[in-house]
This record gives C-alpha cells, sequence and structure tokens, in this order.
C-alpha cells in the first residue's frame, strides 16, 4: 500500500506543476478565459487518455491464462522498473528548464491562436504522468487492493500531492522544487530497484530465469520480509532476507549503472518551474 500511495502523490505532484505552471502562464495573457477552457480541456483529455489505457490493461489480463498472465505481470512489471528510472533521468535533464520551455511553447501558440496545441500539449502532458501511473501500480499489484481500497489510496495521493504543491508554491529553502525532486528521485530509484526484483523473482518461479542459487544467505532475524514493516521495505528497495543469487546480481548491476549514470554532468532542477516565478 505504502509503494502505490507514494506512486500516485509523486506522479499528481508532477501533473500539477505542468498544469500549474501553463494556469500562472495564463493568467497574465489577455485572453486567459480561452486558454483556461482549453487547459482544463486538456487536463480532461489526459485523465481519459489514462483511463483508457488502464481499462486497455485490465482488459487483456482478463483474456490470459493463469501462466500467460503471471507472465504478464512480469513484463509489466519490468516496464515499470524502466519507466520509473526513464523518468527520473528526463527530471534531472529537463527539470530546470521545464517552466521556461512550457511557456516558450505556450506564447508561440498563443501568438497564432492555436489553443488546440496547447490542449494537445496538455493532454500528453497530464496523460504521461497518469499513464505511467496506471503502470507503476499494476506492477506494484494493484489488483491486489478491494476497489475500496484503491480509491482511498488514491485520494490520499492525490490529496497530499496537492498540499505539497501548495507548501512547495510558498517556496522557502526547507522545502523547495529541488528538494521534492531530489527526495522523490532517490525513492523511485529504490522502488525501481524492487520492482526489479520482484519481477526477476516471478519469472524465475515460473521457470523463464534460473536462480544461479536458491538462497545466498538468510537476514530474517535482522529484519523479516514477510512482516508487515519487513514488506514495506522489500517492497520499496528489492531487499530479501533469504533471497537468490540473480535478483541480488541484478540490483548490483542495477545500481552501479544508476550511480555511474548520476555522477555525469547535468542541469539539476533548480527552478523546476514554479509556477509564477520567473
Amino acid at each position: 500500500m505504502g509503494n502505490a500511495l507514494f506512486i500516485i502523490w509523486r506522479e499528481s505532484a508532477e501533473a500539477m506543476l505542468v498544469v500549474g505552471i501553463l494556469y500562472a502562464w495564463l493568467a497574465r495573457q489577455p485572453d486567459r478565459r480561452t486558454g483556461l477552457r482549453y487547459l482544463w480541456g486538456g487536463v480532461a483529455a489526459g485523465l481519459g487518455l489514462a483511463l483508457l489505457l488502464a481499462l486497455a490493461v485490465l482488459g487483456v489480463a482478463t483474456l490470459l491464462s493463469d501462466e500467460a498472465f503471471e507472465y504478464f505481470q512480469a513484463g509489466l512489471t519490468l516496464v515499470a522498473c524502466g519507466l520509473i528510472v526513464q523518468m527520473v533521468f528526463w527530471m534531472r535533464r529537463h527539470g530546470r528548464t521545464l517552466k521556461k520551455d512550457l511557456e516558450t511553447r505556450m506564447q508561440a501558440r498563443a501568438e497564432r491562436a492555436q489553443w488546440w496545441g496547447m490542449l494537445v500539449v496538455v493532454a500528453l502532458a497530464v496523460g504521461r504522468e497518469t499513464a505511467e501511473t496506471v503502470v507503476f501500480l499494476y506492477g506494484v499489484g494493484l489488483q491486489q487492493f478491494s476497489p475500496g481500497q484503491f480509491l482511498l489510496i488514491l485520494a490520499i495521493g492525490v490529496a497530499l500531492a496537492y498540499l505539497t504543491f501548495w507548501l512547495l508554491q510558498r517556496g522557502g529553502r526547507a522545502l523547495s522544487w529541488r528538494s521534492f525532486f531530489r527526495v522523490s528521485e532517490i525513492l523511485l530509484l529504490l522502488l525501481a530497484g524492487g520492482l526489479l526484483v520482484t519481477s526477476l523473482e516471478k519469472l524465475i518461479a515460473l521457470g523463464a530465469l534460473p536462480p544461479l542459487a536458491d538462497q545466498i544467505w538468510n537476514t530474517t532475524a535482522l529484519l523479516d520480509d514477510s512482516t508487515r514493516f519487513g514488506g514495506f521495505v522489500a517492497a520499496m528497495t528489492g531487499y530479501r532476507a533469504q533471497p537468490a543469487l540473480l535478483p541480488v546480481l541484478a540490483l548490483a548491476v542495477f545500481w552501479i549503472s544508476v550511480l555511474l549514470a548520476l555522477r555525469e554532468p547535468h542541469p539539476g532542477p533548480k527552478t523546476a518551474g514554479v509556477p509564477g516565478r520567473q
């Protein structure tokens, strides 16, 4: 439940950032009423795209046999892992200039009165975040929740995202967009490692991959991953009290690759689009 809540919170906050940037920009335009209609239309279209993806994923899952469904879930979990890593590095590259880039594109479209272009941009931005959320949630086991539990997690996640967005808008060194992205990207990469291990374990159980060694240590006495807290740590980091060799090697390669990539120079999200600020 904790990893699902984190995903909804993080993705919702990022979507709110994009919408907030464009909303603040439109508030300074003479034809802002027209622009706002297209802005909210884009938000609705983006949510609609994500809903269609969710229905498609659920539809495919219902058509599969039990074994094929296990492979499908393992594959989707790997896709979620890859999307998380891609998203983290995309924000590291574009976070600093996100506000400027969005406003420049919207200014060009506004001068040509291409409001439909803004609708498409917003729809794709919101759709991307919500579609990623669908894939992530399915990867961490969304189907394990009842409809009531999912709605509760969704409501709490969105509420936390709005509170986070509101606090970040007020600015400050303790809570800034830079801090938000830095902390959340660490948690996201930890979660990506957890998804990688989960997917590999499922493929090992299906006989598609060899474990290489069934158990290379036992740290149950220190932290049992079958307990509630241990299970949360396992889901968020890939920790296993009694791991097979293959997932451990894969997780090591994952972190070595990520850390080497993080050492490369990048334009960090110093002013990652705080709406209303120049």
